[in-house]
This record gives structure tokens, C-alpha cells and sequence, in this order.
């Protein structure tokens, strides 16, 4: 035997006895995993490890030191319903506006257009723009210091077309589409940087249909000629909910843009409705772990959770929030309306028609400012240090009768005070 053959085997020998060769993980090992990453105390360890950073305070020796959370840093959010824009076309009574507004400042930091922003709203006729309840939602989001995405650009689903945009010829849809995509992100520039790009493209194929596939290269860079700081997201269905029936679909379609050039920033995963009959725990962390391989930011752009009673839809919310909260990717949990009066699916909303609390906006709540909100108070030490782990965001720290409002990123990990 030659000498490179006898050099090949120990190397394959080696490699094997290593477990560099292993073989690849059964069915039961995967789902063990899982079942183990899903547990309480690992999703709990994990929220305490990517959510959580260091707050050191330096005082004088043995002085009183008071830390109390004000905002998250982490965006909790809702969609905004377009009756709240008194340019709306329908508004509700002054009493609900104002009652949906409190609720809002109160709940959530971070916020998306339910369907003031799209194709159909703001051109319902031809070449007749109007952006007026958009732009008002988000002059009543700025108020609140609520940052506010796009949805969307695009629609892809035949039924929600505009029938005079599916009147027009070939040539002058593609130059429709390239018109609209760079209004909308020039118009919305460095107020709204994010957008859904071509919305539920799983199960919509209008605009590739009629202009070939790669239109979505056109709409996304027309997008970013209007707004070249703007981040494209996917956004679609049936990720989690429907026993993840579509993951398999979304990761094929997510690896064919980004092998055409199609630049997308981050993915929109859509999770309404969570029951114990459309989906588990399981198949929410192993999608999760599977979008992961394209190494983006995920969104949990539309969330909605659902029971045979309120108490199994609260806790569908206590099942999965923490799962969304725990993984490193996630940047945001959004829910997909709050009011019951003008939501989608009244059963699932937090808050009933007369403003009464559900067991489930009782339970978001607990998660949010109290389980995940930090607030402490003690001594310095000798020497004057007073040291505390909390949940990333903004606080106001007092300490010798003197307050300063300072913020703990994710970026930084920790953050020393000095009085």
C-alpha cells in the first residue's frame, strides 16, 4: 500500500473515532432536544442570558440605591387599527378613540399599520394617493414614543388586487409597481425604515404571475431608491400556526431570493392563531431554530392566540411569548389588534368591546412588567457599589437623593451609573 493510501486511512480512522464522520441525529434525539430547549427552566435560562445585562451603580458607601425599569428595549407591539385616524374614513366614537389610544401608550412600545398602509388604502383609485390616515397613525405612535414598520409594499393574494391595477397591460403594471414601491419609502423616509415587502407570497403570486419572478429583485430596489436605508422583511403564514405546514415552503423560498440577489433584511413570521389545536410549543421552537440558519432578524409580525375559553387563550400567550422572548433572533413579538370591537378575530383580542381586561391581556401584562421588568432597590457596598442584573432598556436610577434616567442595551451588555 502507498504510503499517501496509509495516510488517507488514519486520517479517515481519525476523523471517525473523533466523531467527525458521526451519524446524523434520529427523529427521537431532535425531538428530545427540543422538548428539553422548550422546558421552563432552559426557556427561562436563556431569557436570563441574550435579555439581561449589568447594572452597576457607584455611590457613596452604604447609600440607598433605587432602579426602577420605565421602558423596554425589546419591541412589544400591536397592529393599529386605521378607525383610530380621525382622516380615516370611518372613526370611532371620541370616547373609544381615546380609551384605544391609552391602552396603546401604556402596553406596547412598537407598532405596524393594520391596513392603512396598504396598496389598496393608499391608491384606491388610480393615481389618487392619499397617505393622510397613515401618516396620522404615526404622528399618534410618535407621540407615544411608539416606533411604527411598514405593512406592506406589496400584496401578492389575487383578492386583495385593486381591480383597476389588474386592468392595466404588462408595461404599465411593472412601471405601476416601480412607482409605488419608491413613493412609499421616499414618502415615509426616516420615519418608517421597514417594510413587508411582498406580503404572504406563499400563497399569492399576483405580481410574479403577471411580471415574472424576478419583479421582486424590481420592487425591492426600487424600494431602496427611494429609501436606501430601508429594511425589506418577508413576510407569511402557517410558520408556526397550521402545525408549520409552510416552514419547509418559506425556507426554500428565503434561500431562492437571497440566491438571486433579492435583498432581504429580515423575516416576518406570522402567528395568528395559536390554539392547542392549530400548533405546540414544539413547532414554534423548531421553526424558530430553522430560520435561524439564515442568520436575520425575525419578527413575530402577527401574533394571535386562541382557546375554547379566555383562560386557554391567556395561556396560550403564557405558552409562547416566553419561546419568542427566549430566542436570540427575535426582535419583536407584535400582536395583531388588542380591541375586540375592530379586530379581525374578536375571540382573541386582549381587550373586550368596553374596554374590560381578558384574562389574556392579564396575563401579557404579568410577563411584561412584572416578570420581565426589573425593579430593585439596596444598599452600596463599602466601597460603594451597588451591582444588579436587568432586563434591557431604559430606567431611572436614584441613589443620595439624585435621579438619573440612563439606558441598558443589549449592545453594550452592561452599564455603570456614578453618583
Amino acid at each position: 500500500m502507498k504510503v499517501s493510501s496509509i495516510f488517507s486511512l488514519v486520517v479517515v480512522t481519525t476523523l471517525i473515532v473523533s466523531g467527525c464522520f458521526a451519524q446524523e441525529k434520529t427523529r427521537e434525539e431532535l425531538e428530545a432536544e427540543i422538548k428539553a430547549k422548550i422546558a421552563p427552566e432552559a426557556v427561562n435560562a436563556r431569557i436570563a442570558e441574550i435579555r439581561m445585562g449589568d447594572i452597576i451603580v457607584k455611590t457613596k458607601r452604604n447609600a440607598d440605591v433605587k432602579i426602577e425599569q420605565i421602558r423596554h428595549e425589546f419591541l412589544f407591539g400591536t397592529a393599529i387599527h386605521s378607525s383610530v385616524a380621525e382622516t380615516n374614513w370611518q372613526v370611532w366614537p371620541e370616547k373609544d378613540r381615546e380609551q384605544y389610544l391609552k391602552v396603546l401608550g401604556e402596553n406596547f412600545n412598537y407598532a405596524v399599520h393594520e391596513n392603512a398602509l396598504k396598496w389598496y388604502s393608499t391608491e384606491h383609485t388610480k393615481d389618487s394617493i392619499n397617505y393622510a390616515p397613515a401618516d396620522e397613525i404615526l404622528e399618534l405612535c410618535d407621540e407615544r414614543s411608539i416606533p411604527i414598520r411598514g405593512h406592506c409594499l406589496f400584496w401578492a393574494k389575487d383578492k386583495f388586487v385593486m381591480g383597476w391595477l389588474n386592468e392595466l397591460n404588462t408595461d404599465e403594471l411593472r412601471k405601476k409597481v416601480i412607482e409605488h414601491a419608491i413613493d412609499v419609502t421616499k414618502h415615509f423616509k426616516g420615519r418608517i425604515d421597514e417594510f413587508d415587502l411582498n406580503n404572504e407570497m406563499i400563497f399569492g403570486d399576483f405580481f410574479r404571475r403577471r411580471l415574472g419572478y424576478g419583479v421582486i429583485n424590481e420592487m425591492a430596489y426600487a424600494a431602496k431608491f427611494g429609501n436606501p436605508d430601508v429594511k425589506l422583511y418577508v413576510n407569511d403564514y402557517f410558520i408556526i400556526a397550521n402545525h408549520g405546514a409552510n416552514l419547509g415552503a418559506y425556507m426554500t423560498q428565503i434561500e431562492n431570493f437571497l440566491k438571486n440577489g433579492v435583498p432581504i433584511d429580515g423575516i416576518g413570521v406570522q402567528a395568528h392563531v395559536l390554539t392547542p389545536k392549530t400548533a405546540t410549543p414544539e413547532t414554534a421552537q423548531r421553526a424558530l431554530d430553522r430560520l435561524a440558519e439564515f442568520n436575520m432578524p425575525i419578527k413575530m409580525t402577527e401574533c394571535l392566540f386562541g382557546g375554547e375559553n379566555e383562560e386557554e387563550t391567556a395561556e396560550q400567550l403564557k405558552i409562547y411569548f416566553p419561546i419568542f422572548f427566549a430566542d436570540p433572533n427575535v426582535e419583536a413579538i407584535i400582536m395583531w389588534g388588542f380591541w375586540a370591537k375592530d379586530h379581525w378575530i374578536p375571540p382573541t383580542a386582549m381587550w373586550k368591546e368596553d374596554w374590560t381586561p381578558t384574562p389574556q391581556a392579564k396575563a401579557y401584562r404579568d410577563l411584561i412588567f412584572n416578570k420581565w421588568w426589573t425593579k430593585t432597590s439596596g444598599r452600596a457596598d463599602r466601597n460603594g457599589q451597588f451591582k444588579t442584573r436587568g432586563f434591557y432598556g431604559d430606567y431611572l436610577i436614584t441613589s443620595g437623593g439624585k435621579t438619573q434616567e440612563v439606558k441598558l442595551s443589549k449592545e453594550d451588555k452592561s452599564i455603570t451609573v456614578e453618583f
